[in-house]
């Protein structure tokens, strides 16, 4: 086999088209890392078919694997397929920094804004979402669970999800699924031929090297703590941390933020809650949240600096692991028995999007009947009138204002 074979495939675009077209998702993401997901798919796999809906759903259920923001994990690979490691640099930022500018202008303004949560266009924002994920639940099933075996996978999957929450119940569940697919479904091509593999974007050899970084730094920067007692180190330390041991995403990285941070004296308890308000009234990933909590921190840089150094640090091991696992991942995928799992993970995944459409996009967006008006206009608007995601958001912010 000549090298030529081993060399990754071109980038087919460029690296500044990939940052626009995630800036505008980064503008107008609003909803939480599973609308984000919707988000990603109606951009991606509807408008630019920038790869399939099986493709796709692959590509997601191996980030419900990984420690970190999930949504933005997936954001990163489709930069990395697009346009190299540049692509998934610009990916980041496009789809980040919306979310982190505006986190920092709440940071230093958080005692004059207060709590936005309840504000008309926040809570039209949230019905919004529901319409978004309820779209991609449906098309997603369309594909990925088109026989009674999947279907069924998937039903089990929301079950167990809805009864039991939490993210040790996602990950046991998308586990069993794929064992219950590698026993029960049956490829319909050739995985070896299959064109519904992700694209691999990166050496074998970078991506060792990367694994071996995300475990270096997650080892040693505690280590380099101790050793030098800087606050700086120390900043970056927490949050890269939490960025590496966070499983599930999304509010689930709350928690520990929150013992990292207002147990250990460097955020006060009323400025975190107030941060996390203002988290739920902007798009993009909430893992933002570093940038107004490192920002507010009262040892270390804090500010601009403190902002910055916290959102790299619980982003980079997303990176990393992203640069990582992927060229493993294609080659793994193209075995018999890893196609037959991944049918029952992907069929698995449509089920977590399900019960996440319940609790807590649905729980959450609809409190009453003007929300829920709010809410089945914009999936009319989506689904039959293919309006864009970006202005049924506005649209419902609008009527937010006006209903809510």
């Amino acid at each position: 086999m000549s090298s030529l074979e081993h060399r990754p495939p071109l980038p087919s675009g460029s690296s500044l088209g990939v940052f626009l077209v995630f800036l505008r998702l980064g503008l107008t993401s609003f909803g939480g890392p599973v609308a984000h997901l919707g988000y990603f798919r109606t951009e991606f796999v509807e408008r630019r078919r920038w790869l399939s809906d099986r493709a796709y759903a692959d590509l997601v259920a191996l980030c419900q694997f990984l420690p970190g923001p999930a949504s933005s994990q997936v954001g990163m690979a489709i930069g990395l397929q697009r346009a190299g490691v540049l692509g998934m640099a610009a990916a980041w930022a496009g789809f980040t920094l919306p979310s982190a500018v505006l986190l920092l202008a709440f940071a230093f303004g958080v005692s004059a804004l207060g709590d936005l949560s309840q504000a008309g266009w926040v809570l039209g924002l949230k019905a919004a979402a529901v319409a978004v994920v309820a779209h991609a639940v449906l098309g997603m099933a369309k594909s990925l669970t088109p026989d009674a075996r999947r279907a069924t996978i998937a039903v089990a999957v929301m079950a167990s999800v809805v009864l039991v929450p939490g993210s040790l119940t996602m990950l046991g569940a998308l586990f069993m699924a794929g064992i219950l697919g590698l026993l029960v479904c049956r490829p319909q091509h050739d995985p070896a031929e299959s064109g519904d593999t992700f694209p691999v974007r990166i050496r074998p050899a970078v991506a060792a090297i990367s694994l071996a970084v995300f475990g270096l730094l997650l080892g040693g920067l505690p280590i380099l703590t101790m050793l030098t007692g800087n606050a700086t180190v120390g900043l970056f330390d927490i949050f890269y941390r939490t960025g590496s041991l966070v499983f599930g995403g999304g509010h689930v990285v709350l928690p520990l933020l929150e013992a990292e941070t207002v147990q250990t004296g460097l955020v006060e308890s009323g400025t975190f809650l107030a941060g996390y308000g203002a988290a739920q009234a902007v798009p993009g990933p909430l893992f933002t949240f570093a940038a107004f909590l490192g920002a507010v921190t009262t040892s270390g840089p804090g500010g601009m600096a403190g902002a910055s150094i916290a959102l790299i640090a619980i982003f980079l091991p997303s990176a990393l692991l992203v640069l990582g696992v992927l060229p493993f991942w294609g080659r793994l995928r193209r075995i018999v028995g890893v196609q037959r799992a991944l049918m029952g993970v992907n069929a698995g995944v449509v089920g977590l999007l399900a019960a996440a459409l319940y609790d807590p996009v649905f729980v959450e967006g609809v409190t009453g009947v003007a929300s829920f008006l709010v809410a089945v206009l914009s999936f009319v608007a989506l689904a039959s009138w293919k309006a864009p995601a970006w202005a049924v958001v506005f649209a419902a912010a609008g009527l937010g204002i006006v209903l809510l």
